[in-house]
């Protein structure tokens, strides 16, 4: 495979979604810079030529020099070494052709250097990149924290910071401690205001730190004596060159090995305040983790991909009792059934790209100017939408990968389990993404209310509404008994007032919500491509309802009493 890009006419479909239009519209301000940057598009069709050749030089890269190196940085990792970190040899090449590409600070602006490129087309080369190597995708991706300097930063911030990027300097966002995972709350790095010189400097330990000796950092930091939850703390900027910051260890991982994840010990380490004081978590973060959520989908969809391409060249290729085992029809349908999966993430997680990168942009412009009435109307609704999605492109996203990385293997055999094949590496990839940047069950946290609320249960409605071909009536009317099966199970929690009876059923009602939208959307694809995605929605539907009728059967049979046969004391 030469591109892959070109491979996977998946791909390109993306970006002929009816809200392409819109959103290249807003990003590019009615063409405002079609005479000041000589590679600003004209028009729409222009701009979406645009993502599409960039995309093509993705594509290129991910074949011809990613994928060609992933075995031997699986194999050797980085290092640390003298309180720094120096990558594996095919990771420097790696980054050093994205650099050459201008492929890096893909959706900042022109005048810092960007391609000023939409939230959809960014995830489309997350999506190739991971498929290649979902290691090197942490590191190329952490970009994103671009936008939370974009977004909050000072003017002076964006001038220094945002250049250094779209140049190529690499990234981290410094969150998690030993005693502060998911619960951020509890974060005690100290920031420290010298009103000796006017700066601040920051004390204490992070972990977990995905591409921790970056170049600029981004680090929650507690700057309010005396506080002990999340309205004492800040975000801030660290700059590498300041110094102050010692990567203590790399930690020895199950997978993604060629992104080091460091332990980080700040000793007095200067730092500047990235917007205002007591809002790092309350509001920067949460954005901040939103796109790196984002980001997770993306990466599961590229190991799902490349989880379904070695099964399915495999099984072409191995032959038990005189016949390709992809004849086998226990085979094929795994096969099948993780091409379902695959597109149906895809849908999913391009949609959500999409709401974000109309509500974002019309953020943008509200810096610039007043919203139109009906254009705050526009950004309330798809901040919604986005904020309802994301838990689902995530949390949904990364178990589906899990389950197509585990039938990758299996369709291997013993030839899955040893190192031989990419199948074992794909599947320790695979894990670390429904854990990190949010568990599955914090996921769901996230989700439930909008399941609750009747929000999830509106989207479907809608999408059952919309005027639809003959030929796919009776698929939908599928997904429409599904959503009344999930409805009655729904009505059946809430109907109990019990707030431990909706968190103990909350997975089952995300995930029966979350595949039936999946399927809407899916089937939405299939209507616009029906060669490429017909055959993935009938059958990711018809597993969608099997599992609907599952989970409701178990939810149905529950009474309040039985949460103590799952309690320990």
């Amino acid at each position: 495979m030469e591109n892959l890009y070109t491979a996977l006419p998946e791909l390109k479909h993306y970006l002929s979604h009816p809200l392409t239009k819109r959103i290249v519209e807003l990003r590019e301000r009615e063409f405002a810079e079609k005479d000041a940057y000589l590679y600003a598009p004209k028009n729409v069709d222009d701009a979406v030529d645009n993502y599409h050749k960039v995309l093509e030089i993705v594509g290129e890269i991910c074949a011809q020099v990613i994928a060609p190196n992933a075995h031997q940085v699986d194999a050797n990792g980085p290092t640390c070494a003298n309180g720094k970190v120096a990558y594996a040899a095919g990771t420097e090449k790696n980054l050093q052709a994205c650099k050459q590409a201008g492929l890096m600070g893909m959706t900042m602006p022109r005048q810092y250097g960007g391609l000023n490129f939409p939230c959809v087309a960014y995830m489309l080369a997350a999506d190739m990149i991971s498929s290649a190597d979902a290691g090197f995708v942490n590191i190329f991706a952490l970009q994103d924290c671009a936008s939370t300097i974009y977004e909050f930063g000072s003017d002076d911030q964006k001038d220094r910071f945002l250049a250094r990027v779209c140049n190529g300097e690499t990234m981290s966002m410094d969150l998690t401690e030993p005693d502060a995972g998911s619960d951020l709350q509890s974060v005690q790095l100290k920031a420290t205001y010298s009103e000796e010189d006017g700066c601040w400097y920051l004390n204490g330990v992070k972990r977990f730190i995905t591409n921790g000796d970056s170049d600029i950092h981004l680090v929650l930091a507690r700057s309010e004596e005396g506080t002990k939850d999340g309205r004492g703390l800040s975000m801030f900027i660290y700059d590498k060159q300041q110094g102050g910051v010692e990567v203590r260890r790399i930690e020895h991982k199950l997978g993604i090995k060629g992104s080091p994840t460091c332990e980080l010990v700040y000793k007095n380490a200067k730092a500047e305040l990235c917007g205002q004081r007591r809002l790092g978590l309350i509001k920067y973060v949460i954005s901040l983790m939103n796109g790196a959520r984002l980001g997770i989908a993306a990466q599961s969809a590229g190991i799902s991909q490349a989880s379904y391409s070695e099964a399915l060249n495999y099984a072409k290729q191995r032959k038990q009792f005189g016949e390709a085992i992809v004849g086998f029809m226990p085979v094929a349908e795994m096969l099948t059934m993780m091409k379902a999966k695959l597109d149906a993430m895809r849908s999913m997680l391009y949609q959500t790209a999409r709401y974000v990168d109309i509500y974002k942009t019309l953020n943008d412009i509200a810096t610039e100017r007043k919203l139109l009435p009906e254009e705050r109307d526009e950004q309330k609704k798809y901040a919604k939408m986005a904020d309802a999605f994301t838990p689902l492109a995530k949390g949904l996203g990364s178990e589906l990968c899990n389950q197509n990385a585990y039938d990758c293997l299996q369709i291997h055999g013993g030839s899955g389990y040893m190192k031989d094949y990419a199948a074992e590496r794909l599947y320790r990839d695979a894990r670390v993404t429904s854990i990190y940047e949010g568990t599955t069950q914090m996921q769901v946290v996230a989700a439930i209310r909008y399941a609750t609320s009747g929000f999830y249960s509106d989207m479907m409605s809608e999408y059952a509404s919309q005027p639809i071909a003959s030929k796919w009536e009776l698929l939908r009317n599928e997904l429409v008994e599904a959503q009344g099966v999930y409805q009655q199970a729904l009505d059946s929690v809430l109907a109990t007032n019990n707030q431990a009876m909706i968190d103990w059923h909350g997975r089952r009602l995300v995930e029966m919500a979350g595949y039936i939208i999946m399927g809407h959307l899916l089937l939405q694809d299939a209507c616009a491509n029906e060669t490429l995605f017909e055959k993935s929605a009938k059958t990711f539907i018809r597993w969608t309802v099997a599992q609907v009728k599952q989970h409701a059967s178990f939810v149905e049979r529950s009474q309040v009493d039985d949460m103590a046969d799952y309690r320990f004391s």
